[in-house]
């Protein structure tokens, strides 16, 4: 079959159910709004089953990540707090005081250097 004809035939099947759409809402309107809500009925409770037993399941493997996440998001909040705001009429009598730095704790780096035996000297245009 050719291009052309293959798009005949889908665009004829699918004018042959809009007909018969048409015909089974105007003909028995009420067997068709209930055929309708039914399927729509069993495709949720299909898809809910699915849900619930297949796709929750993979949920713990993205815990870990979540967990990692809100980690990082507890500890940048810590990291730039924004100081509590004072009323206007307590910053009157009360004065403010500037936020002391805190002293970090440096960490070893995980990094390290590995030396290399380069050779010195070389002349590029001896090659």
């Amino acid at each position: 079959m050719g291009r052309g004809k293959f798009s005949i035939f889908i665009y004829l099947i699918i004018g042959f159910a809009v007909i018969g759409l048409f015909s089974q809402l105007l003909g028995n309107t009420v067997n068709f709004l209930t055929n309708i809500l039914l399927m729509l009925g069993f495709g949720a409770a299909i898809f809910a089953l699915l849900y619930f037993f297949v796709l929750k399941k993979r949920g713990p493997s993205n815990s870990n990540d979540m967990k990692k996440y809100k980690q990082a998001v507890k500890q940048s909040k810590s990291k730039y707090k924004q100081p509590n705001q004072v009323n206007f009429h307590a910053s009157n009598n009360i004065k403010q005081q500037l936020p002391q730095k805190k002293k970090r704790n440096r960490r070893t780096s995980h990094l390290r250097v590995i030396e290399g035996n380069k050779p010195k000297g070389k002349d590029r245009a001896s090659f």
